[in-house]
């Protein structure tokens, strides 16, 4: 096994609050970047991915645990880390030769010695002759070449990349990947690991060697494991789509026990030891939703979900609270990446709309805890109106504030479509002005 270059130990994020209890974003993880690994960290919207990357590079400290670099503290170590980010970040004033110089010059480095290793790197990243071009004269993908060559001049031990290929169209993308994987199997570039946070569930089987999947609520390992399938990766194997399907899964299933890897790959699955209170709605509208399950039905009740992302010219990122909100509704299943409309969801998506309201509504108040509490905080109060506060001091003990506000905003829009309650923004409370639907009659009593 080889040793680590980055060690996490027992690493938490987390921010107080004037209560005894506290916003926790990273939950006590473990996790290790040893030479020779791409490794790739996948998670959910608001999972923690960039959070635990700016701990494991020492940008930011951890609330609890410490992270070493060779066995050292980090905060005492001299840390050889780079970073390659979404956005392309050059300097526009400068030229392609200059930007790359820059961070060898603010190490101090002397401008001949500089200017060598620069060009070198510019070569190797297929920049030759673009030297004195500025960044405004380049495409997309040539600046992010630029953001690869000025992260690598400095060569590091580690390269960090967040997201580095989202902001690029797919073909560019695609040709980036491939350059990167070469340039790493031959070793032509000075770095020992890669560490890849991406929402592309096909990018991090097609590169990485380790894969781990965070869950969110806060940010955990739900699973870590090695991928086995050897490169060059033919991304329609039965290995390669076994792994998508089952990393589709994880993240889709986020209350369930991560189901056992496909034969292809090995490594060990983390058990989820969360305790959840309120479920963490997703951001998605029921109008989303609506159409989502109008489409499905459209494909005979079922489709593969990445198939149904590229169909929609979406990021999988973007469809994922739709078939989260979808499933935590009852509307549909998600089973090995595939996602299947339930009777109720068919129901729903044929019906008119006061039919879907009907629908929606008996969903919500059966399956969203937060739904339930509003709608019978409520009936409880004489002159039928709560205050927002009350379910934001509940709330803000589970979530930060920002999610907080999301969370309620997402609960207002749901309760509105369901004709559950309305909402007065000028004066921050929920209200009913009529006569509850007789089918709430029944439903269950706040949970203790």
């Amino acid at each position: 096994m080889q040793p680590s270059i980055i060690r996490a130990q027992r690493v938490e994020k987390y921010y107080a609050q004037p209560s005894e209890n506290r916003i926790q974003v990273i939950s006590p993880t473990d996790l290790s970047i040893p030479a020779g690994e791409i490794i790739a960290l996948l998670g959910p919207s608001g999972s923690g991915k960039s959070t635990l990357m700016r701990m494991l590079t020492g940008l930011s400290k951890p609330s609890a645990g410490e992270v070493f670099w060779h066995e050292k503290p980090i905060a005492s170590a001299n840390v050889n880390v780079s970073i390659v980010f979404q956005s392309f970040a050059l300097f526009p004033w400068l030229t392609v030769l200059e930007n790359v110089e820059a961070p060898l010059q603010a190490r101090g480095m002397n401008a001949a010695e500089r200017r060598k290793r620069s060009l070198h790197i510019l070569d190797t990243v297929g920049l030759d002759g673009f030297e004195l071009a500025y960044p405004k004269e380049l495409s997309g993908g040539m600046r992010q070449r630029v953001g690869f060559a000025r992260a690598l001049v400095v060569e590091p031990e580690v390269l960090f990349m967040d997201e580095p290929f989202s902001a690029l169209d797919v073909l560019t993308a695609e040709n980036l990947r491939s350059e990167l994987l070469e340039l790493w199997q031959k070793k032509t570039i000075p770095t020992q690991a890669i560490f890849l946070v991406t929402h592309n569930i096909e990018e991090a089987v097609l590169l990485a060697d380790r894969i781990i999947v965070l869950g969110r609520n806060p940010g955990h390992v739900r699973t870590d494991f090695k991928v086995s399938i050897a490169h060059p990766r033919d991304r329609k194997a039965a290995a390669f789509t076994q792994l998508v399907d089952y990393i589709y899964k994880v993240l889709t299933q986020p209350d369930a026990q991560p189901p056992a890897l496909p034969q292809s790959s090995t490594g060990k699955r983390v058990r989820d030891q969360r305790l959840m209170h309120y479920q963490m709605l997703p951001h998605a509208r029921p109008g989303g939703i609506a159409g989502l399950l109008e489409l499905l039905l459209d494909h005979n009740g079922k489709d593969d979900i990445y198939k149904l992302a590229d169909d929609l010219a979406f990021e999988v990122d973007d469809l994922l609270p739709i078939v989260d909100a979808a499933q935590l509704l009852g509307f549909l299943t998600v089973t090995e990446g595939d996602a299947s409309i339930t009777p109720t969801g068919a129901e729903f998506a044929n019906s008119e709309i006061l039919r879907q309201k009907e629908l929606f509504r008996n969903a919500a108040v059966e399956h969203v805890l937060l739904l339930r509490q509003i709608v019978r905080a409520i009936e409880a109060k004489s002159d039928r109106t709560v205050s927002e506060e009350f379910f934001h001091d509940m709330l803000d003990e589970q979530f930060s504030e920002e999610e907080t506000l999301r969370q309620l905003e997402t609960a207002i829009n749901w309760g509105r479509y369901a004709e559950l309650f309305d909402f007065d923004a000028s004066r921050r409370r929920f209200f009913q002005s009529e006569e509850i639907p007789p089918e709430l009659e029944n439903s269950a009593e706040i949970d203790a």
